[in-house]
């Protein structure tokens, strides 16, 4: 008897496969969600997931034509970035 799941696309990934999908390595990947400067997730339980149009919309926030192409927006390294002023002042 045929598995009645088989034709369902896998919708969320964990984070190995999230990050093979995108090229990354794992750990690259949950240095980006430390920093903020990753694609959305999901936590469930204590796992964590992204969906597949997530990561696919993170991917193309950096997509450019030429060098000198501003784009849509970037995708900012895994690293820690200056933080944002909150209400006028810096937050802890």
């Amino acid at each position: 008897m045929p598995d009645p799941n088989a034709a369902l696309q896998a919708r969320y990934l964990r984070t190995p496969e999230a990050a093979r999908f995108v090229g990354l390595s794992g750990r690259t990947l949950e240095k980006h969600r430390i920093y903020g400067t990753g694609p959305i997730y999901r936590k469930l339980g204590g796992r964590v997931v992204y969906a597949v149009d997530d990561l696919k919309a993170w991917v193309d926030r950096g997509a450019k034509t030429s060098t000198s192409d501003p784009g849509k927006g970037s995708v900012l390294p895994a690293k820690r970035h200056t933080p944002i002023p909150y209400a006028g002042k810096e937050r802890r």
